[in-house]
C-alpha cells in the first residue's frame, strides 16, 4: 500500500495516461486504411502500433519521435500491402496535438499540484509536448522528453534523468502511467512506487509485459480522491 503522506513528487506518463492517444492513433491509421479499402478494427490497428513503435524506437541511432511515427506508418503500410504517401506518413504526427485530453485530467492535475511537485516523463519531442502541455492546464515542475535524453522508455535513462532533476529520494516518488511496458516495469526495476491507470477498453497500443504496480486505478479522478484525502 502507498502512504501518500510520504510522497513529494508525482510523475506522469503523458500519452495514454493524460492524453487519449489511442483514439488518435486508431482514428488516423483507420482513415488511411479505409481510404486504401482495408477494413481494420480499433483493436487490430492498436496491435499493429504496439508492434511497430518499439521497433522504431529501438533503432541503432536515436530517432526523433516524428521519425518514429513516420517509420510506424511505413511499417503499417508494408504489413498491409501498400506504400504510404507523404501525407499518410505524417498522419500520426498531425493527429498528436489534437488527441483528446481525458476528461478528469485537468482537475486531477490542479488538485495534486496543491500538495505535490509534478513531473512528466514522455516519449516525445519537445515541441510536440509543448503543444500538448498548453491543453493540460498546469505548469509541471520537471519535464523530461525522449528528445532531451535521446532515449525512449522503458530505457532507465529517462527515469534517471527525471530523478536527478527532481532531486527526490526514490521512496518519496510516485510514478503514474497507463503502460506496463514503458513505465510500470522500469519503475519496478528502480524501486519507485507506481500507479497503473487501467482504463476500460484501453491499453492495446503498448506491449503487454508482466509488471506489478503498487496500486491500480480505473482513472485519475479515483487517484486524486485517494491522494487528496490521505
Amino acid at each position: 500500500m502507498i502512504d501518500f503522506d510520504d510522497i513529494e513528487w508525482v510523475s506522469f506518463d503523458c500519452y495514454g495516461t493524460l492524453i487519449d492517444w489511442e483514439t488518435g492513433i486508431s482514428a488516423s491509421i483507420g482513415e488511411v486504411t479505409a481510404d486504401r479499402g482495408i477494413a481494420k478494427s480499433r483493436a487490430e490497428i492498436l496491435a499493429l502500433y504496439a508492434e511497430f513503435e518499439p521497433r522504431a524506437q529501438d533503432s541503432e541511432s536515436f530517432l526523433h519521435y516524428r521519425s518514429v511515427l513516420r517509420r510506424v506508418m511505413l511499417s503499417v503500410g508494408n504489413e498491409l500491402g501498400f506504400r504510404c504517401n507523404e501525407s499518410e506518413l505524417d498522419c500520426l504526427i498531425e493527429s498528436l496535438p489534437n488527441c483528446p485530453v481525458f476528461p478528469e485530467v485537468m482537475d486531477t492535475l490542479q488538485t495534486l499540484k496543491k500538495r505535490y511537485k509534478l513531473a512528466v516523463i514522455s516519449n516525445v519531442d519537445d515541441d510536440l509536448f509543448a503543444g500538448t502541455a498548453r491543453r493540460l492546464g498546469v505548469d509541471f515542475d520537471v519535464v523530461v522528453t525522449a528528445e532531451q535524453v535521446e532515449s525512449y522508455k522503458p530505457d532507465l535513462t529517462n527515469f534517471h534523468t527525471a530523478a536527478a532533476r527532481m532531486g527526490v529520494d526514490r521512496q518519496k516518488w510516485l510514478h503514474v502511467a497507463e503502460s506496463l511496458y514503458h513505465d510500470i516495469a522500469p519503475a519496478n526495476r528502480l524501486g519507485v512506487k507506481s500507479v497503473w491507470v487501467n482504463r476500460a477498453d484501453r491499453g492495446g497500443g503498448t506491449r503487454v509485459v508482466d509488471a506489478e504496480p503498487d496500486l491500480t486505478v480505473p482513472d485519475l479522478a479515483v487517484l486524486a480522491r485517494m491522494m487528496s484525502t490521505a
